[in-house]
């Protein structure tokens, strides 16, 4: 199902990027967004597209990636749902050094370039209110460089599995948590700058210490406090 105009002002609203950005001004933005029906392994754009706008996931799941010199696939992120991307090359007006696709069928809505631009151009608080969320977005992509300087690949693989319990509620110690990957082992495995084989053998090592156990893609979590104590 499409979004309707008032359905894609309250998905703008709900994303990080414009929290801060009152209802009117997003309003005039939604106008200029259209929506992109995109199945498993689409493109979106590939290194060196210029930028026309920025993304947000109404559902499914997208992959930012760029290969290296030695044609090994990096992925850099991966994006979900009511998540954006795409924004600071917009801002840069230079072309996207990496390459999206979608992980699963996805849902997006292409938020238009111009029309930020022209927002920004007539009101300086929205452009204030938008480096906000650009900020909130960086201080995310610096604790993702700091973890992998300073952490080691098991206490990623536990940060990762621990950041995947979306519901929100506050549970018991020693509560279980069952929950499916939300990608394949090796863009995982990518994203977390591990080799799949590495990845496979630290999902092996904490079943082995009873901290987990592994159902195909489904994970369970059978002490979360226990496995985040594991990961030092």
């Amino acid at each position: 199902m499409e979004p309707t105009a008032s359905k894609t002002q309250a998905l703008l609203a709900q994303s990080p990027l414009f929290r801060e950005i009152a209802p009117e001004e997003i309003g005039r933005i939604a106008l200029a967004c259209h929506d992109i029906h995109a199945p498993k392994g689409t493109i979106l754009f590939q290194k060196g597209d210029p930028s026309t706008g920025f993304y947000l996931i109404v559902y499914g799941q997208v992959k930012l990636t760029f290969l290296a010199q030695s044609g090994a696939e990096k992925i850099v992120e991966i994006i979900s749902q009511g998540q954006t991307f795409g924004e600071a090359v917009m801002f840069l007006e230079k072309p996207y050094p990496v390459y999206a696709q979608t992980l699963a069928d996805s849902l997006l809505l292409h938020v238009s370039k111009h029309a930020v631009f022209e927002e920004i151009r007539s009101n300086r608080t929205f452009a204030l209110k938008m480096l906000a969320g650009l900020s909130i977005r960086l201080h995310g992509l610096v604790h993702d460089v700091a973890d992998y300087s300073l952490s080691t690949s098991m206490q990623r693989l536990i940060g990762f599995l621990l950041s995947q319990d979306k519901s929100g509620t506050k549970l018991e110690p020693g509560t279980p948590i069952t929950f499916p990957l939300p990608a394949g082992k090796a863009v995982i495995a990518s994203r977390l700058n591990i080799t799949p084989e590495t990845f496979s053998r630290l999902l092996h090592d904490l079943s082995s210490s009873g901290l987990i156990t592994v159902r195909g893609r489904d994970i369970t979590l059978l002490d979360p406090e226990k496995l985040k104590g594991f990961g030092g």
